[in-house]
């Protein structure tokens, strides 16, 4: 079952995914980059140079290395995805904010994570066990995987608007059920080792979390005073794309191991991000 996942069912799972990322967006939400920069740079720096580098400063407090720190790490270079938009909607977020940065990092990723992925490989890994991340073969799934499946999603968005509207929110419930499958697959395979590797991950994984949202929340408020900006900024950084992380580490690096602390976060994420969404929806918005 494990393999039959890892290999088949996860790849066609991510494509149905980010196809559904695609189809919630239009031009008119990259061109909003343009128009208001300032909110999409401050949230594109806090996900793509911030969550990494505050990893690597988690990895090293908790004492993680091999498997487990390669794996967090990884988990900290991938998106947001379509769960993102959909929290910042709840909790009053800018959605145009979350929809834009969900699509332009969407599309940057796959040039980032090969080549900072192949850098934590050779940082982190152990020297009884050695795991290789083509970089061509790799951004080229990861691209076949991620990017061309939007492109069809903004197309179909483009030609079947109401077809799109009213199948996006079943793929974002859907990925959720995929991400909770595997992660119980992951779990099966593990056997005896999860507990171990829970234990040593989990504490890392809630302590990036909750660091990251926090720090998501106060550059948006810090930087933008906006309220609604500063909501889609922390859920944004909080919420990374589970599944997309998973591919890399079953099916790529094919490391059961590597996919413990992606999966601890990918639990915890949605918890933080429920708390956070309902709390925000009592708060008013003030500025």
């Amino acid at each position: 079952m494990f393999e039959t996942l890892v290999k088949i069912g996860l790849p066609i799972a991510l494509i149905m995914i980010m196809a559904g990322v695609g189809l919630s967006l239009t031009i008119n939400d990259f061109r909003r980059v343009f128009r208001q920069p300032r909110g999409f740079l401050v949230g594109a720096v806090a996900q793509m140079v911030f969550l990494p580098l505050v990893a690597v400063i988690i990895i090293a407090a908790f004492g993680l290395h091999g498997e487990l720190a390669i794996g967090l790490f990884l988990l900290s270079l991938c998106p947001g995805g379509t769960t993102s938009n959909l929290y910042t909607y709840l909790a009053r977020g800018d959605v145009g904010l979350s929809v834009s940065l969900t699509a332009v990092i969407g599309f940057i990723t796959p040039f980032t994570i090969p080549v900072l992925g192949a850098w934590a490989i050779s940082y982190y890994s152990d020297n009884d066990k050695v795991f290789e991340l083509p970089l061509l073969k790799t951004w080229l799934q990861l691209i076949v995987i991620t990017v061309i499946p939007v492109i069809a999603g903004m197309l179909i968005r483009a030609r079947w608007q109401a077809f799109a509207k009213r199948v996006e929110p079943a793929i974002s419930w859907f990925s959720m059920a995929v991400l909770a499958a595997v992660i119980l697959s992951i779990a099966v395979n593990l056997g005896e080792k999860l507990i171990d590797f829970t234990i040593a991950s989990g504490p890392a994984a809630l302590t990036l979390n909750l660091l990251t949202m926090l720090l998501g929340y106060g550059l948006g408020k810090w930087l933008l005073h906006n309220e609604a900006q500063a909501r889609t900024i922390c859920l944004e950084v909080g919420l990374q794309n589970g599944t997309l992380t998973l591919l890399i580490t079953t099916s790529i690096l094919q490391s059961a191991e590597m996919s413990i602390a992606p999966s601890v976060y990918s639990l915890i994420m949605f918890i933080t991000a429920t708390l956070f969404t309902f709390r925000a929806g009592r708060k008013p918005q003030l500025a």
